[in-house]
């Protein structure tokens, strides 16, 4: 029985630890996501300002539902979380309560039995009417030892009691927790909707400028042309100064650490939403059309600063036509690009560090200042790498 006693109270213990600590992850999660919404509803709100809608519009709002359907989630996570906490709990209180009863049971006969053995034979004469001192000694340590057990029992008795409130105040808070969950799943999906039909709209308007739609993504392709290229010269160089030489201990050590930093380098901006991915992706306007994206493209607003991801050398800043500077660095066998950039403040030789401003987002006065940052990583064998998987989470 005790055993039992034992076992629940563990069964109490462990959930309420195990899934408190999943339940606080997932909210810390949920906070993070909904401060994410947020900037990204004011750059929506920036966007909107333009007459017509952009392709960098719907992108962002492309963000925002992945963002929204990530909260929704999270919060069915966190209910099942609960209720999982709650099935045990009640199997927990029902063991406690099934073992409460037979411990009162065995607790009111132990009484009982006492007070008779107490009528018929007192206490005192028990002890007196030994035989010698030994064994009146024996048996008032017995009498003392069934009086701590008896004292011991009721404590359980109560302890017991308290630990079944204690599990059916949590108990309440649980019901009530996934009650609310429900209640602001319900305000998501309402909110989920909403930003779907208003896709669904941007979309329909955009997909009647499809001559224009076609043009820009020639010219975003020109522009990836024209930077495989440069990347292809650079790695030509790099190639023939190895034949040469190899590369110094401090550009393998780089190189090295670089490596194994992927999935820990900082953003190459400060803040800013991811607008379009790397690899083969679907247009999200014109049908059956795709992009086979070189790097990824962030967007943010006012002022931003584009800063290196790591320390490295600058090894080419050249114009491209319609996309402003791009800078590439090198990082031993790794090279980081960064496009779209005007007011650059590096020069080819200069060594920089993590997170050096290296110049700004060039600022579209027509897309309501919208800033985006072209990025890339390039490995010296040119082999395209997704940058996701090297930066750390914003």
């Amino acid at each position: 029985m005790k055993y039992l006693v034992l076992v629940s109270i563990l069964i109490i213990g462990f959930s309420n630890s195990l899934i408190g600590q999943s339940k606080a992850e997932l909210e810390e999660r949920r906070n993070k996501t909904l401060e994410e919404i947020n900037y990204v509803d004011n750059l929506l709100k920036t966007t909107e300002k333009q007459k017509g809608e952009s392709m960098n519009a719907v992108k962002i709002i492309g963000n925002k539902l992945i963002l929204r359907e990530s909260v929704i989630k999270g919060m069915r996570e966190e209910i099942s979380l609960i209720s999982e906490r709650i099935d045990l709990n009640n199997l927990a209180i029902e063991i406690m309560e099934r073992d409460l009863i037979d411990l009162k049971n065995d607790y009111a006969q132990a009484v009982i039995n006492s007070y008779k053995s107490q009528k018929g034979n007192p206490q005192l004469i028990y002890i007196l009417s030994a035989k010698d001192f030994n064994q009146g000694y024996k048996r008032l340590k017995y009498l003392q030892q069934v009086t701590k057990f008896r004292r011991r029992e009721s404590e359980i008795i109560i302890e017991l009691k308290t630990q079944i409130e204690t599990s059916k105040k949590k108990l309440q808070n649980d019901l009530h927790r996934i009650s609310d969950l429900k209640t602001k799943e319900e305000q998501q999906k309402y909110l989920l909707q909403n930003e779907q039909e208003r896709k669904k709209e941007m979309v329909q308007s955009l997909s009647n400028k499809e001559r224009q739609l076609r043009k820009d993504l020639e010219e975003k392709r020109r522009v990836a042309r024209k930077i495989e290229s440069e990347i292809a010269r650079i790695i030509d160089n790099e190639r023939k100064k190895s034949v040469r030489s190899d590369n110094t201990p401090e550009q393998k050590l780089i190189g090295e650490n670089f490596a194994e930093n992927k999935g820990r380098l900082p953003w190459p901006v400060e803040k800013g939403i991811i607008t379009s991915h790397f690899g083969i992706q679907k247009h999200q306007v014109l049908k059956y059309v795709t992009e086979d994206n070189i790097g990824i493209e962030i967007t943010s607003s006012g002022k931003v600063n584009a800063r290196s991801v790591f320390q490295g050398e600058v090894v080419k800043v050249f114009a491209i036509s319609g996309a402003n500077m791009t800078v590439i660095i090198r990082h031993g066998k790794y090279l980081s690009v960064y496009a779209n950039i005007v007011n650059v403040k590096v020069k080819t030789g200069d060594k920089v560090v993590v997170k050096q401003d290296i110049g700004d987002v060039y600022s579209d006065p027509g897309v309501s200042n919208s800033c985006v940052l072209k990025f890339m990583i390039f490995e010296t064998n040119q082999k395209y790498l997704d940058p996701e998987l090297w930066i750390t989470g914003n």
